[in-house]
């Protein structure tokens, strides 16, 4: 019996059978709302790569894990339609649960879909999903709740206990400035981002303008690299924009992609000057996965 079941294991690896064909499984509790509730299998993370760096340090650069997640019946037609797969699942009510094949690059903060399976309630396999593009993990992420689990199981730096944080401890202010016209804009770092290559910080912003009665007129979010040495930024792609009549856009860079000065007596000079003071303080967090 002991071979039938160790044959059976081996089976399951080297085939990525869907997960339910495979032994049960425990199943991390990560989080939960009205649509979803998400589970990692701690056991099955694996480093699949990695490199030796010139201090003789061995880094982890790309990690798997399965990942399973549970459906309202909203969450379902949400899913369901994010998909387009509305004809495959004209009923969200079939959908019950989805297992996931992740894998993480820890240096660039991305992840991506290896493998999906979505099941029914009877632990059919209904619909899957074959290698997915590779995305980075931000606040505005479906995924950060997998991505942080994931690392920490390798790395252990606290990735989870920094996202759940109380917002002071997350969120770095780094500005506020009100115009002539009454209109304040707040500029605030998500510290979860924040990574150092050389004298670069790349971490993603929110900024957030308001007019003189308090309604709020726009919302940038958005990844800079800003070189601390230096005091010069950049815009980097995939950020977006806001306002009450465009709703959600792309966040096209007026300088286009090319470092611009921060001059001392902008608003941003203040901001960086706080992240140099942040790095200072936090040299192991914001080089906690460096290959430098």
């Amino acid at each position: 019996m002991r071979n039938l079941f160790f044959t059976l294991a081996i089976i399951c690896a080297v085939l990525i059978l869907p997960r339910a064909a495979c032994a049960e499984t425990d199943w991390f509790w990560l989080d939960s709302n009205d649509k979803y509730s998400k589970y990692f299998d701690a056991d099955s993370v694996t480093v699949t790569k990695k490199v030796v760096t010139n201090d003789d340090r061995e880094v982890a650069i790309e990690i798997e894990a399965w990942t399973k997640t549970t459906y309202s019946y909203e969450g379902a037609s949400e899913t369901i339609k994010n998909y387009g797969i509305a004809k495959i699942l004209p009923d969200p009510r079939r959908l019950s649960y989805s297992l996931a094949l992740l894998r993480v690059n820890p240096q660039n903060r991305t992840l991506q879909y290896v493998r999906e399976d979505f099941y029914d309630a009877s632990n059919k396999v209904i619909w899957s999903k074959e290698e997915s593009g590779v995305k980075e993990i931000t606040t505005r992420s479906f995924d950060e709740e997998f991505y942080c689990a994931i690392v920490d199981e390798v790395f252990q730096m606290g990735e989870r206990d920094r996202k759940r944080a109380p917002t002071e401890e997350r969120w770095l202010d780094l500005w506020t400035h009100t115009d002539d016209k009454g209109a304040t804009t707040n500029l605030t770092a998500d510290t979860t981002t924040m990574r150092l290559k050389g004298s670069n910080l790349i971490v993603w912003e929110w900024e957030v303008t308001k007019d003189a009665a308090g309604k709020t007129t726009e919302i940038r979010f958005m990844k800079k690299a800003i070189n601390l040495t230096q005091g010069t930024e950049v815009i980097k792609e995939g950020g977006k924009v806001w306002t009450p009549t465009n709703a959600w856009q792309d966040l096209q860079d007026e300088y286009d992609g090319a470092y611009r000065m921060i001059k001392s007596d902008e608003p941003d000079y203040k901001g960086l000057v706080r992240l140099r003071a942040y790095v200072k303080k936090h040299p192991r967090w914001v080089t906690r996965y460096s290959l430098d």
